[in-house]
């Protein structure tokens, strides 16, 4: 060992002793208030929710020194086309507290009576009515040390600085997960296990799914991040595996040790960066599931060549008193790219995307704008693309959840293949803060839709009011 890298490690074991933050942030969209900015080179953005950040007990119900409640609610209503009222009414509360040092610990739930068209299967409270249902939340965070970061809960997660990604989404329901992250030099490195379920053969039945993220802070300016997953089940035609050991070791690449074991397990592998300056980001993701060079030279529209990208440009900006957000973003995903033979190894949880909410087989350019006027938060979102439905009851690559076996041949896909849907999508929100726990908001929405598919309404307004916490993101932009 040269007298350098003593030294090195010598710095390594001294940082390690260090205290550390430990709360876990919320995970919801950037406000007006967010930094763009990487103020040091150990701070990384593209996993989301943050870590090591302090828990602000101003903004909760105190009840001790370290615990907080927060309450939570979801009431809305709203009128669609066929002159329908949907509807839903949810009450509950988070709790957090530190139950020890360099510890953190969120636990909650929001029970929800209503009628809104969910596009994922939520939990139910009883099977006897398709009304109740609840939404749970939990989170154990350790930081023994500056480097390492153990989290264990309920809850969802997020990779990359768009308002979509192709790597690891938001969207859906929450799902059981344990997550590893090391921080050390530029480098956070991400171990990532996920518990997710199906409903399969008319049987409840559990998947796994097992993650690496790399990121690296190239400058202050200059990320770059590397993912690879893989998507496994515990049984199969032959034996039961339970939980892959294989899958466990932190440095192992997925691909080579699935071919090693002899499986049909799904991985996926991506990459993104970021790039800011000032008050500005450019960033982008790439998502690759399966790859034939020959084929893509030919331009053949071979069905495996199955990928996906995303380029986006973000900002904020204040024009005097009236500060402003905006965004810029393009998302196209390739025909057939997350599936696989059936949902058990699809990259989905309980019915729906774990990725980009329109599943695959589309294209997607969207533009939002945030600011405020006085005491009133002004949101703004247009999007629009074209997407492929499936067809003459055969495949065309759009819902992850039909198995690529039943796609009507093997060449002439594009993006648009199949049922094609041309898309508008439109939206104003207002909201007003009224209550500092929980980030209560008043809001009202209209929300403009237009669809060329004849599998689809035409034309829909959508107003919607209520009132909400702003602590967990709520889509309905797709």
């Amino acid at each position: 060992m040269t007298t350098k890298t003593l030294f090195v490690v010598i710095q390594l074991f001294f940082v390690s002793l260090i205290s550390a933050q430990t709360a876990v942030g919320w995970l919801v969209e950037e406000s007006l208030t967010d930094s763009l900015s990487v103020k040091e080179l150990s701070f990384h953005t593209c996993l989301k929710p943050y870590f090591r950040q302090k828990v602000n007990l101003k903004r909760q119900i105190q009840l001790s020194e370290k615990i907080g409640l927060l309450p939570l609610t979801d009431i809305g209503g709203q009128y669609d086309i066929s002159r329908n009222l949907n509807y839903r009414a949810g009450l509950g509360f988070a709790l957090e507290t530190e139950p020890f040092k360099k510890s953190y610990l969120r636990v909650g739930a929001l029970g929800m009576y209503g009628n809104f068209n969910l596009p994922f299967e939520p939990y139910y409270l009883s099977e006897l009515t398709q009304n109740v249902y609840f939404q749970p939340t939990a989170r154990f965070s350790y930081t023994p040390n500056s480097i390492f970061n153990f989290q264990i809960g309920m809850d969802e997660n997020f990779i990359g600085e768009g308002s979509r990604s192709l790597l690891l989404g938001d969207y859906g329901r929450s799902y059981p997960f344990g997550q590893i992250n090391a921080n050390f030099w530029r480098i956070q490195y991400t171990l990532l296990y996920q518990f997710m379920q199906e409903r399969f053969q008319d049987k409840n039945r559990g998947k796994f799914i097992a993650s690496h993220l790399l990121s690296w802070n190239a400058t202050k300016n200059l990320n770059f991040n590397v993912f690879e997953s893989v998507v496994f089940q515990p049984r199969d035609t032959l034996l039961y595996r339970g939980f892959e050991v294989e899958y466990l070791n932190p440095i192992v690449f997925f691909r080579p040790q699935e071919y090693a074991i002899g499986s049909s397990d799904n991985v996926l592998i991506g990459a993104g960066f970021n790039f800011h300056w000032k008050k500005q980001m450019i960033y982008g993701q790439g998502v690759l599931d399966e790859f034939l060079l020959s084929a893509f030279r030919e331009r053949n529209g071979w069905w495996g060549n199955k990928f996906g990208a995303q380029l986006g440009w973000k900002g904020k900006h204040d024009f005097g008193a009236l500060p402003l957000f905006y965004r810029v973003e393009a998302n196209f995903v390739r025909p057939f790219t997350y599936t696989h033979l059936n949902a058990m190894a699809n990259y989905g949880n309980r019915g729906a995307s774990i990725a980009h909410p329109l599943g695959a087989n589309f294209a997607e350019v969207l533009i939002e704008g945030k600011t405020k006027i006085k005491e009133l938060n002004i949101q703004l979102f247009l999007s629009g693309g074209w997407q492929g439905f499936d067809k003459d009851n055969k495949s065309y690559g759009g819902n992850i959840y039909r198995p690529y076996t039943q796609r009507p041949g093997d060449l002439g896909f594009t993006i648009g293949s199949g049922e094609k849907n041309n898309f508008v999508r439109g939206i104003i929100h207002v909201s007003k803060f009224i209550l500092r726990e929980g980030n209560i908001h008043a809001f009202g929405e209209i929300q403009f839709r237009y669809n060329s598919s004849s599998l689809l309404n035409k034309y829909s307004v959508l107003p919607t009011i209520g009132l909400r916490s702003n602590l967990w993101n709520d889509y309905r932009n797709f």
